[in-house]
This record gives C-alpha cells, structure tokens and sequence, in this order.
C-alpha cells in the first residue's frame, strides 16, 4: 500500500485501464489520470474516459498525440485499413508503433510536473495480441530509462502484466467494480461501449474472459 503517495495512471476507458484506475484508488492517497488523443477514430474513447474520471471524482488530463497518427498509420486511426490479426508472425493492424513508449514517457512528464512517483498502467503479456510494447521486459527496460532521463525515482505498476482476461474480471469483481466495468468501459475496435460489437479481437477477448470468470464464479 502507498496510502501517502500520488500516482498517475495511463488511462483509455477501456476494461484493462478502468480496472487498474480503480486499483490504483485503493493504493494510493491520490490519482490523476492521463488519456492520450492520437486522432483514434472513435471520440467515443476519449468520452468515455471523461465520463469515468468526472463520475469519480479523477483529475483528468487529456494530451494531443496526434503526431502519431501521421507516423504510424494503423487500424485504429485509419477507416481505410482493415482491422485484422496478424498472421505468420506479423503483427495484427491494430498496432502503433511507438505508442506505448511514447504515452509512457509523456505520463513520466506528466509525473515529474505534479509530484507523483508512481504510474500505472494496464499492459499485459498474458492475454495480448502480440504487442511489443506489452511486455514486461520492455516496460522495465522503460522505467529505468524515465528515470535515468529525468533524474527521478518512478516505479511503473503493471497490475495486470501476468493475469489473463479472466482473472482481469476477477479483478474488477474483487474490487467491487465488475458492473462498472461492464457497462461502462469501452475496449471495442469498432467504438461501441460496454459489450461492444462482440465480432472485432478486443470484443472476442474480453467477452471470453468475462465467460471464463462468470462460470468459474458460479462454481464456487
């Protein structure tokens, strides 16, 4: 527990950062969160996480990080690029080469500014699409060079770094959110909050998760 610290945590509105902002407000005597807007074709997430944080009372700072989208064009910037899974050994379309690193390293700004000595983020490398900049090797390799870089002693909290979607759910449960979580966080590719369309990969991974735990939780 750091009741006395401060912490900032990378958040979308999704699931996976919902869930870890909720943690984070458990362990932590304060949270601000950071969104990033990279041009991501569907407001909805950048308004979904407004909701979130005004709803509970989070300091919410929203950064323009449009420059990305004219780098690294991808399926979620681009109505003209299909969203796919990777297929021998490349990766799904959905990826933004950079954009953990940089989203990141401007929380670690962000951080720096305000005081704060921790940031939370909800990467994983047990249920993910094969992101580089998911994985934990990376994620160390980064919170040293944020500290190197500003002189600073952050410590980057990955809750969810070794869980699966199931145990992401049970998580949430634990927490007493399941139900916030649920109806209100958005994770769908094609930007449909809650249950989402149910057919792109981020529906179909998050709604067999929610399977997964809702039956193991029925066993008990």
């Amino acid at each position: 527990m750091f009741k006395d610290e401060k912490a900032v945590v990378v958040f979308s509105g999704g699931q996976d950062s919902t869930t870890c902002l909720f943690w984070a407000m458990q362990q932590f005597e304060e949270v601000v969160a950071v969104t990033f807007n990279y041009n991501q074709k569907h407001i909805t997430e950048i308004e979904c996480a407004k909701n979130i944080t005004e709803e509970l009372g989070i300091k919410h700072h929203i950064l323009d990080m449009s420059l990305l989208n004219q780098l690294a064009p991808n399926a979620l910037t681009r109505d003209d690029i299909e969203i796919k899974e990777g297929a021998g050994g490349e990766l799904p379309s959905t990826f933004v080469p950079g954009r953990n690193l940089l989203f990141m390293s401007f929380a670690g700004v962000l951080a720096s500014q305000i005081n704060a000595k921790h940031i939370v983020t909800g990467v994983c490398e047990t249920d993910f699409s094969g992101y580089p900049d998911c994985k934990d090797i990376f994620i160390k390799s980064l919170n040293v060079t944020l500290n190197l870089s500003m002189d600073e002693q952050f410590v980057i909290h990955t809750p969810l770094m070794w869980i699966d979607k199931a145990k992401t759910w049970e998580l949430a449960d634990n927490l007493g959110v399941l139900d916030f979580v649920r109806d209100k966080t958005l994770t769908c590719y094609n930007g449909i909050i809650a249950n989402g369309c149910g057919e792109c990969p981020a529906c179909i991974l998050r709604q067999k998760g929610l399977k997964e735990y809702l039956a193991k939780r029925e066993e008990r």
